[in-house]
């Protein structure tokens, strides 16, 4: 059995710069088989409009998994439904977009991938295809069968976890549970074990509130829902914290004491991880049958075939699956 992991990379939005990133990557070799799941003629267009030269070999999943080799593509073809311009979204393939991830799920529930990786995809354009879509977390989640995902982002030296990810800030309140803070902290707990190697993780919380409700003066959800939460955890044994103001837990010195933090909503704690270490950010999905990382932006429909966009995050994204899927069960 080879010890070289095979990864499977989404391409993402064709019109962005998913294809971009892939054949960027391509250029240096890599300690694992990195499999992109894309339309060849889309790279070998975009390669030749970047003018970086790549060899583009189709996928064989009965051969032993090869370390990548500069220059190299190694892909798993899926045809696009439309035509494919730098910069300028297509509906038309909506389809395409969604039929790839659908390729890497099924590949990582029947062991052929090790994990995947997933380029930028235009949530906006595949909803305008009337393709319900809310974002990869979720796709991945239905898909199998998870009724409770984690959104994680990280970087060297930080990582923060999310109560909620892609809901309208009215809307956050009603849907922190007690019940559910419980899930995402087992799942934080359990992935920082078993994917991380840290055997005590300690995480700390966010309130939700401005100076997390300032005693129930500034809102009740600390007391009511958060803290409970907490304090469950604790009788387990867990070591959770909080809630901390999200204006004072993120203070260098007080991050020193914690392997996470854990943000009610997208706007508490991204910004603060974005800021920190933006473009060497990884996002990660705790709590699925398999490993999955992103990168952390989007698919910057104006740098598409121009040569600008960096593929820091992705090649961050593809050592974060590597090292998780190295770590994967060790307690």
């Amino acid at each position: 059995m080879s010890d070289i992991r095979r990864i499977a990379l989404t391409a993402g939005e064709p019109a962005g710069i998913g294809p971009d990133l892939c054949i960027q990557l391509a250029q240096t070799a890599q300690q694992s088989e990195i499999v992109v799941i894309a339309d060849p003629v889309v790279l070998q267009q975009r390669a030749d409009t970047l003018g970086l030269p790549i060899k583009l070999i189709e996928f064989d999943a009965s051969q032993t998994p090869e370390a990548g080799i500069a220059g190299n593509i190694v892909y798993l073809p899926c045809e696009v439904t439309g035509k494919v311009v730098a910069g300028e979204l297509n509906t038309a393939n909506a389809v395409y977009v969604v039929k790839s991830l659908q390729i890497a799920l099924d590949g990582c529930l029947d062991n052929t991938f090790d994990a995947v990786v997933t380029a930028p995809v235009h949530k906006g354009v595949i909803n305008d295809a009337h393709i319900p879509f809310s974002g990869h977390t979720e796709f991945f989640a239905d898909g199998a069968s998870v009724n409770k995902v984690v959104m994680m982002l990280a970087t060297p030296e930080l990582r923060v976890a999310l109560a909620t990810t892609h809901l309208p800030l009215r809307e956050v309140s009603d849907a922190i549970t007690q019940e559910s803070l419980q899930q995402i902290m087992h799942i934080l707990v359990d992935s920082l074990q078993h994917s991380f190697g840290l055997k005590r993780p300690r995480i700390a919380v966010c309130g939700l509130n401005p100076h997390a409700g300032e005693g129930g003066h500034l809102g009740t959800e600390e007391q009511t829902v958060i803290e409970p939460a907490i304090n469950y955890m604790q009788a387990k044994g867990y070591d959770i914290t909080g809630p901390w103001p999200a204006d004072t837990i993120f203070v260098k010195s007080r991050l020193a004491d914690y392997d996470a933090v854990l943000a009610m909503y997208h706007d508490q704690g991204l910004p603060v991880l974005k800021h920190q270490g933006f473009g060497d950010a990884v996002n990660i999905t705790l709590g699925l049958p398999f490993i999955r990382t992103s990168v952390d932006h989007g698919t910057a429909l104006d740098l598409a075939g121009t040569g600008k966009a960096s593929a820091t995050s992705l090649q961050a994204a593809i050592y974060m699956a590597e090292t998780m899927s190295q770590n994967k069960n060790i307690p």
